[in-house]
């Protein structure tokens, strides 16, 4: 066999040999019902009302109204009063004259959940969404602003608002925007039970008792022992192998 020949073969080998031990580990990890993917969130969600659209597992609209609400400590018929913005109707049926607050909102809050969530092409159950997500505040395209809603409201901040000077809203005055739910890191959360994801007994008892469990940033960043040592291996191997390339080339050399 010649000396190039006999340098491609080695090589081949060795690489071969890397491969094979890789694989297993590979598919072991795989298997062992840890996700491998990113979460994909599916169909996308829409507020109809407003036109306004999310990609992500979770959409939310809070509406917020300006209105009176009597100061802290002030008794019925005092007039220590101010105006704040609220998301839910404020009862002034007992407020001094002057401060009449409208007593409806006329817009709902509203909260849309993902549900065609997929990792690693199986679905995610809709608890995972509501105890490991994380709302977000994004600012939508109103480019899809239905015209009656156009009339009423102007862009304002990250959402919208009724307000004619936004600087000096009016009892009445609505304002509305929007957040997006996001998923964090899943490692070590979800385990796969009868075809989809669903919380870990550890990471559900964690939602339930505070924030969601989190994994240190080391950690998070660091593969999983088994992958490491199956890349670890197939380094090994094509460094073997190209060791194996020099030391031919050497004896070839010395040879001529």
């Amino acid at each position: 066999m010649s000396p190039n020949l006999a340098m491609r073969a080695l090589f081949a080998i060795a690489l071969a040999a890397a491969l094979c031990i890789a694989a297993p580990a590979r598919a072991q990890d795989e298997d062992s019902g840890e996700p491998v993917g990113e979460p994909l969130p599916g169909k996308a969600l829409t507020d109809r009302d407003f036109g306004v659209v999310s990609r992500q597992f979770g959409l939310d609209r809070r509406v917020e109204m300006y209105q009176w609400r009597r100061s802290a400590g002030t008794a019925p018929g005092d007039s220590g009063y101010q105006r704040i913005w609220n998301s839910a109707p404020i009862d002034s049926s007992g407020f001094a004259p002057g401060h009449v607050n409208p007593t409806r909102m006329p817009l709902e809050n509203k909260r849309w959940w993902s549900e065609s969530a997929t990792l690693d092409d199986k679905p995610i159950d809709s608890e995972v969404l509501r105890a490991l997500g994380e709302w977000k505040l994004f600012r939508p395209n109103f480019s899809r602003l239905p015209a009656n809603l156009a009339a009423t409201f102007q862009p304002e901040g990250d959402g919208l608002g009724s307000s004619e000077n936004p600087l000096a809203p009016q009892i009445g005055d609505l304002r509305v925007t929007w957040r997006e739910l996001r998923l964090p890191a899943l490692e070590s959360q979800l385990e796969l039970r009868e075809g989809a994801w669903q919380l870990k007994p550890e990471a559900a008892a964690a939602a339930l008792n505070a924030a969601p469990a989190r994994a240190g940033a080391a950690v998070l960043g660091e593969p999983p022992a088994d992958e490491r040592w199956s890349w670890g291996w197939l380094i090994a191997g094509v460094a073997a192998a190209a060791a194996a390339l020099m030391w031919l080339r050497g004896r070839r050399k010395r040879s001529a």
